[in-house]
């Protein structure tokens, strides 16, 4: 690049930051203000076809995640001849400097740090995406503590293979045994890098060194790793344990997916600190059953989808006002929930300062449209959306603006990425689709919280005849819609923010078109119903696509843990 600063495109080019292949800069987007950091391939590296195309591709793959512990893709394109993306700016340290530097605190705060690692990672896997490279420079922490998985560059989807069959990639410390071998890459390798991470956290050292790279593939292949090291660390045993097998020569040794790796990591740390921090640190008291759950067969007619972004949309004309800058700095998370006593299993409810929280028990149960039948581990989620109260305490904790409405209601007017930052700042998370339709369908099945009629009255939705039209309601009311474990308004009141990262079709970006929105932006998905909508806009399976950027009176969240 030549003498900066200078203008790319919209962005404003500040200071070189380092790269190889690519190059990256901290900039300025001249049209948001915002300080971000843009990732430019160099001429060299346009000029290598394969290079290209991992570019591109990770700007496509990246771009489509919405996760707390993975960084941000504000943009991504081609210039001047040069692909580029766009991300946001982080500051504090990767976790190279933080080890290298001995910045990781103790063994609690260690643990933390893999947690979050290892549910960015989970995430991916979800996707059906294999990092490959994963590695301390790989791992950011900011001053908060929190983490962000980055660098997609060498990562590939399971149905796509873009090398030569028999080329290695990735960072030799890290590598697999069958990445070595050239063999076909799993998820498994995945987990093979993050427990020689998570070695490398523990104990300060490389478990695996070489002077040469033919010397580290030797030992990579043929060397068990030394767990003196760990022992003397004062890691706990099952700690250890967790490394050995996460860092087994066989795939098929190693914990089957990030799930398990993160309940064991949960379970570790719930022990450490005397309490179960979560329902996952707990494990099963008998054999899960796998067996499918008896469904029910009954179906509503289909919901058209198009006409409630409409109706949506048709509110927005009114709403671009209430659009504010979405790129708020991140939370300071919130102090840790008050542990309950021990217990065989989780307790049913935990309450701490952001509310009640409802545990949803690990089962099968049927999704979507068409039943098809899924399993997820123990959960919690909050009883009620998040309450204007609730929120004013982030904000002023926040130096923020409080919201003036009352203090009972449900908190709307509020971005996707605003409720990620009020839930990390609790010490949640944002519920995945599944994972809010489980809590409104339970294992049975039922096509509304309270079973399968489309009962107005029982919910606040357009045309209960006992509620004021078009108003919501206090997020505490109306136990006669709740859920069996006793969730309220998962059917009406304030739709609610879902984890769900989806590509709109051309006709819903269209009826965006009043917020300016692209099919390139971050999208996801809105459940519930609204008090602005009828019953059968609030099924528990139905859900509409709507740009992260939305904010309306009657869109609002809850959190999960």
């Amino acid at each position: 690049m030549t003498q900066l600063p200078r203008m790319f495109g919209k962005y404003e080019l500040q200071k070189f930051l380092g790269g190889g292949m690519s190059q990256v800069y901290k900039a300025t987007d001249s049209v948001l203000g915002r300080t971000v950091a843009v990732k430019i391939l160099t001429e060299e590296g346009c000029r290598d076809d394969d290079a290209k195309k991992r570019f591109l591709l990770e700007a496509q793959m990246s771009g489509n995640f919405i996760h707390d512990n993975i960084i941000r893709i504000h943009d991504y394109g081609e210039l001047e001849g040069r692909p580029y993306i766009v991300m946001e700016f982080l500051t504090g340290t990767d976790l190279r400097g933080a080890i290298d530097k001995n910045q990781l605190g103790d063994l609690q705060n260690r643990l933390h740090i893999a947690l979050q690692a290892a549910r960015a990672l989970g995430y991916v896997h979800t996707r059906n995406i294999i990092h490959r490279d994963i590695k301390p420079e790989n791992l950011h922490i900011d001053e908060n503590g929190r983490v962000r998985l980055m660098d997609f560059g060498i990562a590939k989807a399971q149905n796509f293979n873009l090398t030569r069959e028999g080329f290695a990639i990735g960072t030799p410390y890290y590598m697999a045994p069958e990445q070595v071998m050239g063999k076909p890459v799993t998820p498994a390798a995945d987990v093979y890098a993050f427990g020689i991470v998570l070695y490398e956290m523990l104990t300060g050292l490389k478990p695996v060194t070489g002077e040469t790279v033919e010397s580290l593939f030797y030992l990579i292949l043929h060397q068990q790793l030394n767990m003196e090291p760990l022992q003397q660390s004062g890691a706990p045993a099952e700690l250890i344990g967790l490394v050995q097998r996460c860092a087994s020569k066989k795939p098929e040794e190693r914990p089957a997916s990030f799930e398990a790796v993160i309940a064991e990591l949960e379970a570790i740390l719930a022990h450490i600190q005397g309490a179960p921090k979560s329902a996952p640190a707990q494990p099963p008291t008998q054999p899960p059953d796998l067996s499918p759950d008896p469904v029910s067969t009954k179906k509503l007619p289909l919901l058209p989808i198009a006409a409630a972004v409409v109706a949506v949309a048709i509110g927005i004309l009114f709403l671009v006002k209430f659009l504010g800058n979405q790129d708020q700095p991140v939370a300071k998370k919130g102090a840790d929930p008050t542990p309950t006593p021990q217990q065989q299993g989780p307790p049913p409810r935990q309450q701490d300062q952001y509310g009640e929280m409802i545990l949803i028990p690990e089962s099968t149960f049927v999704s979507g449209r068409e039943d098809t039948v899924k399993k997820l581990p123990n959960y919690y989620i909050d009883k009620t959306e998040v309450s204007v109260a609730m929120w004013n305490k982030f904000a002023q904790a926040m130096g923020r603006t409080a919201k003036d409405q009352p203090a009972e209601f449900p908190v709307t007017d509020v971005a996707f990425s605003e409720a990620v930052e009020y839930c990390t700042w609790a010490g949640k998370r944002l519920p995945t689709a599944e994972e809010w339709e489980k809590a409104a369908r339970g294992k049975d099945g039922r096509l509304y919280p309270w079973g399968n009629e489309p009962d107005g009255s029982k919910a606040n939705v357009k045309g209960n005849p006992s509620l004021k039209p078009d108003s919501l309601q206090p997020v505490e009311s109306m136990p006669e819609g709740a859920t069996p474990e006793g969730v309220l308004h998962l059917a009406g009141n304030a739709w609610e923010w879902v984890e769900d990262p989806r590509k709109p079709s051309p006709e819903i970006v269209k009826m965006f078109a009043p917020l300016q929105a692209t099919i390139d932006e971050a999208w996801t998905t809105m459940r519930g119903g609204g008090a602005d909508f009828g019953i059968r806009g609030a099924s528990a399976y139905e859900f509409s696509t709507v740009p992260a950027k939305l904010k309306t009176p009657w869109l609002g969240f809850r959190c999960v843990k």
